[in-house]
């Protein structure tokens, strides 16, 4: 870790990762097969991972995989994310019904759509697969972005500069998903340009959350477990149908479960952190 490398390092890394998820994404396309998902550069970032603790001689445990109280740290994730989204659609609900458009709720499989594009699987079958690379998801972001993003850069630059650059890695990684919609001709590059922007901004924050939880916890299950919650269920699992339409509202409530979570995780951290001080 000589020569203030890690920056460097993690650049190289990010961009390798990010490559094959621009070519599963914008080529590849697995997500509009039967598989409706985009999972093999999550696979791939999994393979990165075990490479990387084998060359930076780290185990799983110190990147956040720790089997200790792995099952209540998982509940107060799922538990964070359940509370924020509950009021997040209980907000969309009112809004809804002051509109005069009554909604209900319907248990069906679909991927998250910038466009309001929706195609739905039902099936058991289809439910697994969600639920199998949901997981395989949460694995590679949170162990790659929070667990070791975070270690590696916090070794030489401290723990600040390393929650802000894992953020920003995560943030432009999903660009890749509007991308894809302007290149399809569903989206033009002025709104492009305004999505990417709210997307990437949206996503460091969450980011940000996750791995303040990481911080606080030592572990990522607790992020893990929240991101999981948040992909599976609310997003590809439950769903707002009215007689307009499908999720009409989703980014609205993706705004209020993921900034009012994010504004509940900061400022515990923060009088978490005063309360050490104090006790110092």
């Amino acid at each position: 870790m000589e020569n203030k490398k890690t920056i460097p390092q993690s650049v190289l890394i990010f961009l390798i990762c990010i490559a094959v998820h621009a070519f599963e994404v914008l080529v590849i396309r697995t997500d509009e097969t039967v598989f409706s998902e985009c999972f093999i550069n999550k696979l791939f970032g999994i393979a990165v991972l075990f490479v990387l603790l084998k060359k930076y001689d780290l185990k799983w445990r110190d990147i956040g995989f720790v089997g200790s109280d792995l099952v209540k740290n998982c509940l107060k994730g799922m538990t964070l994310c359940a509370v924020f989204y509950g009021l997040a659609f209980a907000i969309e609900f009112l809004i809804l019904g002051a509109r005069g458009t009554p909604a209900h709720i319907e248990f069906f499989v679909t991927g998250f759509s910038l466009t309001g594009t929706e195609v739905r699987y039902t099936g058991i079958g289809f439910v697994l697969m969600c639920v199998f690379f949901n997981i395989i998801n949460v694995w590679m972001e949170e162990g790659l972005f929070r667990g070791f993003y975070i270690t590696f850069i916090d070794r030489e630059h401290g723990f600040g500069k390393a929650l802000l650059t894992a953020a920003l890695f995560f943030g432009i990684w999903h660009i890749v998903t509007p991308l894809r919609s302007v290149a399809d001709g569903d989206m033009s590059l002025p709104t492009f340009a305004v999505m990417s922007i709210g997307y990437v901004i949206l996503s460091a924050v969450m980011g940000i959350k996750w791995g303040l939880l990481y911080r606080m916890t030592g572990t990522v299950w607790v992020g893990m477990a929240d991101h999981f919650f948040n992909n599976c269920i609310v997003t590809n699992l439950l769903h707002v149908v009215t007689a307009d339409g499908t999720d009409e509202m989703q980014i609205v409530r993706v705004l209020i479960g993921e900034l009012t979570s994010f504004a509940a995780v900061l400022i515990y951290y923060m009088v978490k952190k005063r309360s050490a001080l104090k006790t110092a």
